[in-house]
């Protein structure tokens, strides 16, 4: 078999193992993966809160630019500038905007996307995934039903941040009954009581 055609047939072969045509297109239809890269529905844009620390920063400004692009509505909660901030501080004003219901999802962005996700995920009602592919940035929507995208400006550029960021806002959580169980028991971690 030639290279090119072992190629070829490895690649399909990929394509079919994670449920993904040739052409980029899910053909699992019951989680309603998102066509990657584009727009689910823009004429009913979410309303999202985007947040970073310095290291983010330089990523923020770029992704605020795309998401205005695509029509969503997008809240600034900071840092406004490079100077040193801690992430912390950031993730709980992203976290608040979800808590009260004035955005559906969020981005935030650190240095590597690790610390941001520790923080938002230490917050109670917050689901936050680290996401540097497309593939995790819409399957943590589809089957745990996040709700904050963590990346990381050291670690991504800005193409591959803004294909993460698409999926990750055009996915929908799966009706499917495995997966609602899994992020119910998921919200009763909420009600457990700290260790003392």
């Amino acid at each position: 078999m030639k290279k090119r055609e072992f190629i070829k047939k490895a690649s399909l072969l990929s394509a079919s193992v994670l449920g993904v045509s040739s052409l980029g297109f899910s053909e699992n239809k019951s989680v309603n993966n998102p066509v990657i890269g584009k727009e689910v529905n823009p004429t009913a844009p979410m309303n999202l809160v985007i947040g970073s620390d310095h290291a983010g920063f330089p990523l923020k400004a770029p992704l605020m630019k795309i998401l205005k692009s695509m029509n969503y509505n997008v809240k600034d909660v900071g840092s406004f500038n490079p100077e040193p901030v801690d992430f912390p501080d950031i993730a709980l004003l992203l976290a608040a905007e979800i808590k009260s219901g004035r955005a559906e999802r969020g981005i935030m962005v650190c240095g590597t996307g690790v610390g941001a996700a520790i923080a938002c995920n230490k917050i109670h009602g917050i689901r936050a995934t680290l996401s540097h592919d497309t593939y995790s940035a819409h399957q943590c929507v589809e089957h745990d039903n996040v709700n904050v995208l963590c990346m990381g400006a050291q670690i991504i550029g800005i193409s591959i941040a803004e294909e993460v960021m698409r999926n990750f806002i055009n996915a929908k959580f799966s009706t499917e009954e495995q997966f609602r169980r899994r992020v119910e028991k998921l919200n009763q971690f909420d009600q457990v009581a700290p260790d003392k």
